[in-house]
């Protein structure tokens, strides 16, 4: 069989602004590889089938002088996220042609993965034993799941009764963690930025939902948080009582809602700090980014303030995660979303959407069938 064609988007000039595709990520078509005699080393060949577009992937558009917890995007080489893919060729001495394969994706229509692509975690053999696309795995029940399950088991510690604060609870992390907050009990208030996600933060569970483009942050908060209950000064109470009312807080924005959520927030409240597409991360790379202004406010009501990298919890919690959370989805017992746009062609205008807020769900590109 004569070579084909093996598409690829690459980094093509690192932006000052949002990514621009076609000039930011630019669609390569002059690759070719020959699926049938391109050695293997002992890997396997990979068709891969979807692949996951996130916020973060901004914070990787950089020179490689600013310094982050991840690496930069290299200027001329494929961009990366997870993905799903199905092995085509197999030199691996136990996995099988058909198998199919989570982990960390270059964003190419076929690949050649390693031994120690496997032997690192960066790449792992999964099963659905489910019935789910395979496009849910790049979301709630892959990364963004992850990351949602992973932290809210190890730092929100939530008691039932308590209130939650989930922002961006219409996307892929937020909507799990307003389901995961149900489930153990907890008031959950949510915000999005448009209404049709403030209509799915409601059919999840969420007790008050708001779009904050039309509607203030702190006057939610002071009306439905805790807020009221602390700020009564004439009130005595005591320990056992501030920790009923203890909230948790799942931030993915920053800026304006983390100041807010400060001002809101009560003695003792722990903040999961997961992004801040809206204030000192991926924003400082497309806008600016947003100062904190009521940072003291965390030495006066001794605030726990927690950011975590999911990767980190992987060891701890990833196969109970897959034990757990793909069956919860496929029997509709947990909800989930996505905006699925075919075609590896439009990587960049996904990334772009995501950027801007415009995706309605998880966003995911179908580069094949299976």
């Amino acid at each position: 069989m004569a070579p084909i064609k093996n598409g690829r988007v690459l980094f093509n000039s690192v932006p000052t602004g949002y990514p621009i595709p076609g000039e930011t990520t630019i669609y390569d078509t002059s690759s070719t590889i020959d699926i049938e005699n391109v050695p293997l080393d002992g890997g396997v060949l990979l068709k891969t089938l979807v692949l996951s577009i996130d916020p973060y992937l901004r914070g990787r558009m950089r020179s490689p002088e600013t310094k982050s917890y991840s690496a930069p995007f290299t200027l001329g080489e494929p961009l990366g996220s997870h993905g799903v893919g199905v092995v085509l060729r197999s030199a691996h001495p136990t996995i099988q042609v058909g198998a199919h394969v989570y982990g960390y994706f270059p964003h190419v229509e076929y690949i050649v993965a390693s031994p120690a692509q496997f032997t690192s975690g960066a790449l792992e053999v999964i099963k659905d034993e489910v019935g789910l696309p395979w496009s849910v795995y790049v979301g709630a029940a892959g990364m963004p799941g992850k990351t949602a399950y992973y932290a809210w088991k190890e730092y929100s510690k939530a008691k039932k009764g308590e209130i939650a604060f989930v922002t961006t609870g219409g996307g892929p992390v937020g909507s799990l963690v307003i389901q995961l907050a149900k489930l153990d009990g907890l008031k959950v208030i949510a915000s999005a930025g448009s209404d049709e996600k403030v209509a799915f933060m409601k059919s999840i569970g969420a007790d008050v939902a708001f779009n904050y483009k039309k509607t203030s942050t702190a006057e939610v908060l002071e009306k439905e948080g805790p807020i009221d209950v602390y700020a009564h000064p004439v009130l005595t109470i005591s320990v056992s009582d501030i920790d009923v009312y203890n909230n948790s807080y799942w931030d993915n924005v920053g800026g304006e809602t983390l100041d807010a959520a400060l001002v809101g927030a009560n003695v003792g409240a722990r903040f999961i700090e997961c992004g801040m597409i809206s204030g000192n991360f991926s924003s400082w790379y497309n806008t600016g980014g947003q100062p904190i202004k009521n940072l003291m406010v965390v030495v006066g009501k001794s605030i726990t303030i927690q950011g975590f990298i999911v990767g980190r919890l992987e060891a701890k919690y990833g196969a109970e995660f897959y034990a757990t959370i793909p069956k919860k989805l496929a029997s509709g017992e947990l909800k989930y979303t996505e905006e699925i746009t075919e075609g590896l062609e439009k990587v960049g205008d996904v990334i772009l959407r995501v950027q801007k807020g415009e995706n309605t769900a998880k966003a995911v590109v179908k580069v094949a069938d299976n």
